[in-house]
């Protein structure tokens, strides 16, 4: 057989001009480098990539939705190392490009007849509301209602029916507990090692651009992981925590419950070096309801007996208090704290300026978004320090009745679905779910932790996970049956 030569012209011009074209476009890059910096080189060699992950986003619309969870849990480490870049948009495109992918190419795939429910509804309804209150006579900025909107109801709107379109099988809801356990495992290694060896200079550097007043309490740096800060790290410890040891009661391998319990006690000690003394609301919270939901009287009086004894030997007892991250865990039952004595003053001077405005100061007067947007309104000096307090501010009484019932609802509905789910594999799982949002509900009192990023996207995708449980149950059973008559 004749050798091939490689410039043959029997060959396609790309493979007979192949390497002169690499070399020149190393030239190329090699001088876009020295004269532009690694920014233009790199996003030529990630070009591929995206153009690939674009390709496969269109062709499996999930990846979107499995792309959105994962830069849920970094998006705030990036933006603290890489400065430029409105990386917190990334999360709404992710959103977009999925619900592109289905109106433009895959309707017929995933029919929008999935969205008929009660979460889409109550979703749809919650942002007209937000968009009402454009309208709303106190006049707050646009941009600032944009910015908090994104939020307060966005999220929910455009993650829930599309996860019901995309994201609908039992495969998915394995597939959000791997990613939301491994990363949250992730997170709690990342912060036992700022802990013991220290942060990185960007972290320093953020540290000494303010954040150190809240995160390095008597010389002992309050862990904050690659999370937006301490509180959010904390509370979305304990939230996954809940998830990961109520998993490891259930009635599966040996293996897995022992990686739960290995996962879980690993992500609560994540939430105990954060220093966060909401996030023990989310564990009171989460136990709690798991216990009610397990329906069953010995372990429901068990549970209360030992969740007593722990709560005695905090409130009542010096146990521990050698350890700062315990002495500071107590402080969050002490009535006569200085930091609970400001919040309730705080919202005594609320209560007297909200009285007379049934409908709120309008989205984004109050907290982060409202200092840098509406500073020149009264409730942009007053902060929130609570999800409910918040909310009672921007949309009034009446928007906070709304919303506090749509949330009790969607509560009492997944524990019903819980309660009547007869597949024990399954039934864990979805305890495990309604156990983490009613924890991070009832902790939101205290705290902007449902409406944060990455706890705010798992408590999204629990709802619709814990909805779609009757139908997966249904179709399980179809399913043997019909093998039963072949």
């Amino acid at each position: 057989m004749a050798q091939i030569n490689a410039f043959s012209s029997e060959k396609p011009w790309i493979v007979r001009y192949i390497w002169p074209i690499c070399i020149l476009a190393a030239i190329a890059l090699g001088w876009l480098t020295v004269r532009k910096g690694i920014v233009i080189p790199g996003l030529l060699i990630a070009l591929p990539f995206a153009i690939a992950f674009f390709i496969g986003l269109f062709l499996q619309p999930r990846i979107a939705l499995i792309t959105y969870i994962i830069y849920c849990f970094v998006i705030m480490g990036v933006i603290r190392h890489v400065k430029g870049p409105p990386f917190g948009l990334g999360m709404e495109a992710l959103l977009l490009l999925g619900w592109l992918a289905i109106l433009f190419y895959q309707t017929d795939r995933f029919p929008m007849s999935k969205t008929k429910n009660d979460l889409c509804k109550m979703g749809t309804a919650w942002m007209i509301i937000n968009i009402l209150e454009i309208g709303n006579p106190a006049g707050a900025s646009i941009v600032g209602w944009f910015y908090e909107m994104r939020s307060s109801a966005l999220a929910w709107y455009m993650i829930v029916p599309l996860a019901f379109m995309v994201f609908d099988k039992p495969r998915d809801l394995n597939l959000f507990l791997m990613l939301v356990l491994g990363f949250s495992t992730l997170g709690a290694l990342y912060g036992i090692k700022q802990l013991y060896l220290g942060v990185d200079e960007m972290e320093h550097l953020w540290l000494e651009a303010g954040a150190k007043k809240t995160h390095l309490l008597f010389g002992k740096l309050r862990v904050f992981s690659f999370y937006s800060e301490a509180a959010q790290f904390g509370a979305s410890q304990a939230h996954v925590a809940v998830i990961s040891l109520v998993l490891a009661l259930g009635p599966y391998k040996l293996w897995k419950k022992a990686l739960f319990g290995i996962m879980g006690l690993l992500i609560l000690y994540g939430m105990l070096i954060s220093g966060t003394r909401g996030a023990m609301f989310v564990l009171a919270g989460g136990i709690f309801t798991y216990l009610f939901l397990s329906g069953q009287t010995r372990i429901l009086i068990l549970g209360m007996i030992v969740a007593m004894i722990a709560f005695g030997i905090l409130k009542y007892t010096t146990i521990g208090n050698n350890n700062s991250d315990i002495v500071r865990m107590r402080t969050s039952l002490d009535p006569n704290d200085p930091s609970l004595q400001v919040r309730f003053k705080n919202q005594q001077i609320l209560r007297d300026y909200m009285s007379s405005r049934p409908f709120g100061g309008g989205v984004g007067v109050i907290g982060m978004w409202g200092v840098t947007y509406n500073a020149d309104k009264f409730l942009s000096t007053i902060p929130p320090d609570s999800l409910y307090v918040k909310v009672w501010a921007m949309y009034g009484i009446v928007g906070f009745l709304i919303w506090f019932g749509i949330m009790l609802y969607i509560l009492g509905k997944c524990c019903g679905i819980v309660w009547m789910t007869e597949d024990k594999a399954l039934k864990q799982k979805l305890a495990a779910l309604t156990a983490g949002f009613a924890g991070v509900l009832l902790a939101s009192y205290g705290n902007e932790v449902l409406n944060q990023m990455p706890s705010g996207m798992i408590v999204y995708l629990s709802w619709v996970f814990v909805f779609l449980g009757p139908q997966w149950e249904l179709e399980k059973c179809q399913l043997s049956t019909a093998s039963l008559a072949i």
